[in-house]
C-alpha cells in the first residue's frame, strides 16, 4: 500500500471518529434542549421571569383592608394615569385607577414593604384619612412585586387603608417621579396631577398642610 493511500485512510478514520463523537454529544444533550424549549414555549420568552406566588385569601382577610374605590362615572381630565389598571390589595380585582378615583381629590402614596420611611409614614396617612373623612381618598400603591409581603407589613403596622398592587411601578413612571420611596401623588377631582411629593410626610399636620395648599382640601 502506498504512503498516500495509508494517509488517506488515516484521515477518514479521524473524520469518522469526530462524527461519532458529535452524534453522541447531540443525543446526550437533546433531552435538556427539549425541556428548555418547552419552558420557553410556555412562557413566551427565552428566560422565564420569576412568578409571584398566589396570594392566599387568608392573607387578604387578615389584612382587613378597606375596599378599593369604585368608578362613579365622574368626568376624567387629561391625566397621565388615565387607562392604568392595577390590582386591588383587598380582593385581587382590577381597578381602573383614574375612573375609580374621579369625583373627589385623592392622595396616592407609593410605598414598598422593605421601605423604612414608608413604615413610619403609613400610620400617619391612616390617621389623616380618618381625620379627613370623605373629603379626600387616600390610596396606597405598593410599588414592588411582593404582594404577600406587603399584606404582612400592613398587618404589622395596623394600617387598613385601601390599596393597590403596582408591581412594575407604573404610577411612578407615569408621573415621571424619581426611583425613590415613599412618594405621594396628589390628584385633583378629575384625576389630573396637582403635585408629586418626593419625600416622606413627618406628621399628620404636615399631610394636612400639603393637601390644603395643593388641593384646597382642609382636613
Amino acid at each position: 500500500m502506498s504512503a498516500d493511500a495509508a494517509t488517506g485512510r488515516t484521515w477518514w478514520r479521524w473524520v469518522l471518529a469526530a462524527v461519532i463523537v458529535a452524534v453522541a454529544a447531540a443525543v446526550a444533550l437533546w433531552p435538556q434542549f427539549t425541556r428548555h424549549e418547552d419552558g420557553n414555549a410556555a412562557t413566551g420568552s427565552t428566560t422565564a421571569a420569576p412568578i409571584e406566588p398566589a396570594v392566599a385569601e387568608a392573607d387578604r382577610a387578615a389584612a382587613a383592608l378597606a375596599a378599593c374605590p369604585q368608578p362613579t362615572g365622574a368626568p376624567v381630565g387629561d391625566s397621565p394615569l388615565r387607562g392604568l389598571t392595577l390590582t386591588c390589595l383587598a380582593d385581587g380585582k382590577p381597578v381602573d385607577l383614574v375612573a375609580a378615583l374621579a369625583g373627589k381629590p385623592a392622595l396616592l402614596n407609593l410605598w414598598a414593604y422593605w421601605c423604612g420611611p414608608c413604615a413610619e409614614e403609613l400610620p400617619l396617612l391612616q390617621r389623616f384619612s380618618q381625620q379627613a373623612g370623605n373629603a379626600i381618598t387616600v390610596l396606597t400603591v405598593h410599588s414592588d412585586p411582593g404582594t404577600s409581603k406587603a399584606l404582612s407589613r400592613l398587618i404589622d403596622l395596623g394600617v387598613h387603608l385601601p390599596g393597590v398592587e403596582d408591581s412594575n411601578a407604573k404610577v411612578r413612571t407615569a408621573v415621571h417621579a424619581p426611583a425613590v420611596l415613599p412618594i405621594s401623588v396628589l390628584l385633583r377631582a378629575d384625576g389630573t396631577v396637582a403635585k408629586v411629593v418626593v419625600r416622606p410626610f413627618t406628621s399628620v399636620e404636615d399631610i394636612s398642610a400639603t393637601v390644603a395648599a395643593e388641593l384646597g382640601v382642609k382636613a
